[in-house]
C-alpha cells in the first residue's frame, strides 16, 4: 500500500523543496597550473583556508595556484644516526669506559 503512494513520484531525483529566497554561501575561484600545462579552476568557500597545491584532475601532478601564492616552506628536521641516539643516552666517558670493558673481555678470551 505504501508503494501505491509514491506511484509517479521520482524517488530521489526532484526536491520539493522551494528554491525562492535560498541565498548561496559566498564562494571564490582559485586556478591551478599543473607542471604538464594543465589549467584548472576549484571553487572554495570564501571564509576557507586556501590550499597553495591541489592534485591535477587530469594526470595526478600536484598543481599550484596560478595567483603565485607559494606554500610556506616546512621546517626540515635533521636525521638522527644512531650516533646521536646513542649521545643522547651515553656520556663519551661511559662510552669509553664501556668500550676498555669490551675490548678487555675479548683480549681474555683465547
Amino acid at each position: 500500500m505504501a508503494d501505491k503512494a509514491l506511484r509517479g513520484h521520482g524517488l530521489g531525483s526532484k526536491s520539493l523543496a522551494d528554491p525562492s529566497g535560498v541565498e548561496m554561501a559566498a564562494r571564490q575561484e582559485i586556478a591551478f597550473d599543473c607542471p604538464k600545462e594543465h589549467h584548472f579552476s576549484i571553487t572554495f568557500a570564501a571564509e576557507a583556508e586556501l590550499p597553495t597545491e591541489w592534485e591535477c584532475p587530469r594526470c595526478g601532478q600536484m598543481a599550484r595556484r596560478s595567483d603565485g601564492v607559494e606554500p610556506e616552506p616546512k621546517e626540515v628536521k635533521p636525521v638522527r644516526t644512531h650516533w646521536d641516539m646513542l649521545r643522547e643516552r651515553r656520556s663519551i666517558e661511559e662510552l669509553e669506559d664501556i668500550l676498555a670493558e669490551r675490548l678487555g673481555e675479548i683480549r681474555q678470551e683465547p
